[in-house]
């Protein structure tokens, strides 16, 4: 007997997808119940039901305001091939499980490797991870015993240490957010993380500081992408010296979450230190994770339909919105920007309004918040390529006009 719930019911597919596109309207969560039903509604009813909220209650990552976060909307063929992976379900442990996603998984890597002057890597759910397997890393090829890196990284530098019994040294950040070269220190036995593109100000730490320790990771989850610009590529010259470079694919790389990059320079010496065998495992894990999906389709489908051309057309896209938008909002007067938008990241306030009360006034996704040495500022995020930089600089201006008279 044929459980029809594992068939495909091409139907059923149609009406997801016909839900998929209508979006609609957000949906009330009371709806659902509150306790584990006994008996299921059905696989069409439950489409019916949840697509309101799932699908219409959602925020627009591509939305013409959406420049809050660094999360982009994604492409339409990354829709298609996760549905694919979600219907197979390949498990990249095993060979014999998949056969084709391991050799897929290997063919991206190849292709994004090279440009950040890498030989190797794999794909983990995000950077977190990534860094975390770089950093561990470190510590296992390279003998490193502390992780040195600025007050402005990514908290999962910090959590990566203290998971792996690794000292933390935090160095102090300039005027701009970029770590102070000059307050170093001994780095004989340290992992030195430096940071391309800091999540509050989009910051590039100087990577031309990169040999000076037992191992240099370069957390790129936001930057790294710009390696595939030939416009844009320098802001990142030097990071083909690096030991090891994390990359969010769900950044830059337009990826569904959770889709990112650890490549290393000398991939057989850092998968030695990372890799553990087991009875039931045709060959060595390699890294943090066990069982892991096919998320290089969507990638892989991503950049054979744009090439290295699209994909760079989009991010230097929404590096032109992010300077448009700069320049609007500062002619209007009385804004104060934290620094340049190098990487398409905006930090700003207004002399006239509350930071807090001028973000409740915009749009919803539109415009986040960051501290910066104990201030509040506004962020903007170029993460977006659909993005209306001028209809965005518009609605500051309306803001701040009503909330100043």
């Amino acid at each position: 007997m044929i459980d029809p719930a594992f068939v495909a019911d091409s139907e059923a597919l149609g009406q997801a997808l016909a839900l998929l596109l209508a979006r609609g309207q957000g949906g009330d969560k009371a709806v659902l119940p509150m306790s584990l039903p006994d008996t299921g509604i059905g696989e069409a009813a439950t489409l019916r039901q949840l697509a309101p909220l799932v699908l219409g209650g959602a925020q627009r990552l591509d939305g013409a305001l959406a420049m809050a976060h660094m999360d982009p909307p994604t492409p339409w063929i990354t829709w298609a091939t996760t549905l694919w992976n979600a219907s197979l379900n390949q498990n990249l442990l095993h060979p014999d499980t998949a056969p084709v996603a391991r050799d897929l998984e290997a063919l991206v890597v190849n292709w994004l490797a090279p440009l950040f002057g890498m030989n190797g890597g794999h794909l983990v759910p995000g950077s977190t991870v990534a860094n975390l397997t770089g950093i561990w890393a470190a510590r296992d090829a390279a003998g490193a015993e502390e992780v040195v890196a600025s007050r402005a990284a990514h908290l999962s530098v910090e959590k990566a240490a203290r998971l792996l019994g690794m000292r933390y040294r935090p160095v102090e950040t300039d005027v701009l957010g970029r770590l102070q070269a000059n307050a170093l220190g001994d780095l004989k036995r340290a992992c030195l993380v430096l940071t391309a593109g800091t999540t509050s100000v989009g910051a590039v730490d100087p990577l031309d500081i990169i040999g000076q320790a037992a191992w240099t990771h370069v957390d790129a989850a936001w930057a790294g992408p710009l390696r595939l610009s030939e416009r844009h590529a320098e802001v990142l010259a030097g990071i083909e010296r690096a030991d090891s470079v994390a990359i969010s694919a769900h950044k830059w790389l337009f990826q569904p979450k959770e889709s990112a990059l650890i490549l290393f320079r000398e991939a057989n010496r850092a998968n030695e230190a990372i890799s553990f065998a087991g009875a039931y495992l045709a060959t060595p894990n390699v890294g943090l994770l066990g069982s892991h999906g096919a998320t290089a389709v969507p990638l892989l489908a991503t950049l054979l339909a744009f090439g290295r051309s699209g994909v760079a057309a989009r991010i230097e896209r929404c590096l032109t919105h992010m300077q448009e938008f700069a320049r609007h909002i500062t002619e209007q007067g009385g804004i104060e920007l934290f620094s340049p938008p190098v990487t398409g990241v905006l930090a700003w306030r207004a002399s006239r309004v509350p930071t807090e009360r001028l973000q409740e006034a915009l749009p919803a996704g539109s415009t986040s918040f960051t501290t910066i040495q104990g201030e509040k500022w506004l962020r903007n995020v170029a993460a977006n390529p659909n993005a209306d930089p001028l209809a965005l600089a518009e609605q500051v201006r309306a803001a701040i006009q009503r909330l100043a008279s």
